[in-house]
């Protein structure tokens, strides 16, 4: 028996540290790592120990022979990144398993001073970072979020039916509660106070920020009633405070998704997948609600180029292909289509022919868009196609869409533009408008020394959760190298006076404690409910909780 990596994998290589024949791949030190889309297994290699199955922390690893249906698929994936190249044998090679986590150069003195650092954004790149800090150092780190709650998009941005993928936010959870380390909730950078007021209590400060607003499609109609960004979508189903429970109409039976990359085929499968499935994840209420009583029977999802340059991965494209009562239809509308799906082998890593071989099972037919499906439901898969307008005059009613055959209208009530995120300014610091980024040198923001970004709004929106880790490691790295080498401006003021400081600023202040409270108050409505848990879905009912039953009741 061997193990397989399943849909789940976030890339962070935890469990390529503990394996003890090298058996996992690509791995840091090799060219791939970070490029492809999961970790692989070698089924020759494997010796069925186990180890990388109980250090995942997203319990993305399973034996073969115990793969549920849905994942069966998995063990050939596993084997097929393996068919036309092989790693080096155990035990050769000068840098056979010579790694323990990603490592970047590192001089710190034993004796060096403990330095505070501030986090800016509690989501994954943020908690890599501090979990560095933390466990490798002995620095002071302050958690500073907008937001009452922390997760950032692990909390708002994973969709519900992969509660597996959720779990790596137990091990950022702990952090919390860190003696080293002090929880700000509810404190908005820019807002409730300036970036130069967070350096002035300081040694540095990591904003890892991410990219918190949708790329836009620049086509005449877009800002049509109906026509709504993916990440607003994502953020209503999963009970973001800041996007309203009626943000969403789904009184329409088609939903077009402009965009195939993962968050586009996560709201498809949302749309698609019978509510009942979803009524025991923490999908919000209100959603959970409006899904019970939509009248969606269609979703396409429109891609501008061919299947083998499908944004999504092979991992969530198999996620569809198993939806129960959902068809998976590829257009035919294009012969290119079916020529590159005939075409494809699975075995040819890092050409995108892997993801197109695995729709030749899927049946392909040229769509007729005037009915919707009388039973069931349906995802349709449209390749070479471009929207160049939205159609409607107070809401939307087409989707105008490129074609062999010229132009084609697909009627819509609603369309969902999932074609990107994109950082926004952070009031204080400098903005690359055309990559939305903020300019570094490895982590290090130009010319403002003691100021440090991580993740997404260092790197652009690039890269799953496990991306991060490596991510922040190099800009500590950094960090702990200006320490060392005496560039960090010195804090004007202390830890107590920031304390006074955000307690001043705002009236939803909320700590380590509060936050336990949160957790605790949601997990206790979910059993409720018969659900993993209930999230509560404003600032109100988050401060609340964090304060005790006393506040709700008020």
């Amino acid at each position: 028996m061997t193990y397989a990596i399943t849909q789940t994998c976030c890339s962070d290589a935890t469990c390529i540290a503990v394996c003890p024949v090298n058996c996992i791949h690509p791995t840091p030190e090799e060219r791939e790592f970070g490029s492809t889309e999961m970790l692989y297994i070698d089924p020759k290699t494997c010796i069925d120990c186990g180890a990388c199955a109980d250090a995942c922390p997203v319990d993305a690893i399973f034996p073969v022979d115990s793969l549920p249906v849905a994942q069966r698929e998995y063990a050939a994936v596993n084997a097929d990144y393996f068919a036309d190249s092989r790693p080096e044998p155990v035990g050769a090679g000068p840098n056979f398993h010579t790694w323990g986590a990603p490592n970047f150069e590192r001089q710190v003195p034993a004796d060096f001073a403990p330095i505070r650092v501030a986090i800016v954004g509690t989501g994954p790149a943020g908690m890599y970072a501090a979990e560095d800090l933390l466990l490798h150092t002995n620095a002071e780190v302050t958690l500073v979020d907008r937001l009452p709650v922390a997760g950032g998009l692990i909390r708002y941005g994973v969709a519900p039916d992969h509660p597996a993928t959720k779990k790596i936010g137990d091990t950022f959870a702990r952090f919390h509660a860190h003696p080293r380390a002090r929880t700000v909730l509810g404190v908005e950078v820019g807002k409730d106070i300036s970036t130069g007021e967070l350096a002035a209590h300081h040694d540095a400060v990591i904003y890892a920020v991410g990219a918190s607003t949708d790329r836009r499609l620049g086509v005449e109609g877009e800002d049509l009633r109906g026509s709504i960004a993916a990440t607003t979508f994502v953020a209503w189903y999963n009970a973001h405070p800041e996007v309203a429970a009626d943000a969403v109409d789904l009184s329409g039976e088609r939903v077009v998704v402009v965009g195939n990359g993962n968050v586009a085929v996560d709201v498809a499968r949302i749309l698609a997948t019978d509510p009942e499935a979803l009524a025991g994840t923490d999908i919000a209420d209100h959603a959970l609600a409006a899904l019970r009583a939509s009248k969606v029977r269609e979703v396409v999802l429109l891609g501008r180029r061919g299947p083998e340059d499908a944004a999504y991965t092979a991992s969530e494209l198999l996620a569809l292909k198993h939806l129960p009562g959902v068809e998976l239809v590829v257009d035919d509308h294009d012969p290119r289509t079916g020529a590159t799906i005939d075409s494809a082998s699975a075995a040819e890593k890092g050409k995108g022919k892997g993801k197109a071989a695995l729709l030749r099972d899927v049946a392909r037919r040229t769509v007729d868009w005037s009915p919707t499906p009388a039973t069931g439901r349906r995802i349709v898969l449209r390749f070479h196609s471009s929207t160049v307008e939205v159609i409607g005059t107070d809401s939307v009613l087409a989707a105008r869409v490129t074609g062999v055959g010229g132009d084609v209208d697909i009627p819509a009530g609603t369309l969902l533009r999932a074609v990107g995120y994109r950082g926004v300014p952070v009031a204080g610091l400098p903005f690359d408008e055309a990559t939305a980024t903020v300019p570094h040198e490895a982590g290090r923001v130009t010319g403002q020394p003691g100021t440090y970004v991580v993740g997404w709004i260092k790197r652009g929106p690039s890269g799953g959760i496990g991306a991060n880790r490596t991510c922040a490691a190099e800009t500590v790295s950094t960090l702990l190298a200006d320490a060392v080498g005496g560039a960090l401006p010195a804090p004007a003021r202390s830890a107590t006076a920031f304390r006074r400081l955000v307690r001043n600023r705002t009236r939803h202040l909320i700590d380590a404690r509060g936050l336990a409270a949160i957790d605790r108050a949601e997990l206790a409505r979910g059993r409720g409910q018969g659900r993993t848990r209930a999230k509560l879905g404003s600032v109100p009912e988050l401060v609340a909780a964090a304060k005790g039953s006393r506040w709700v009741r008020r």
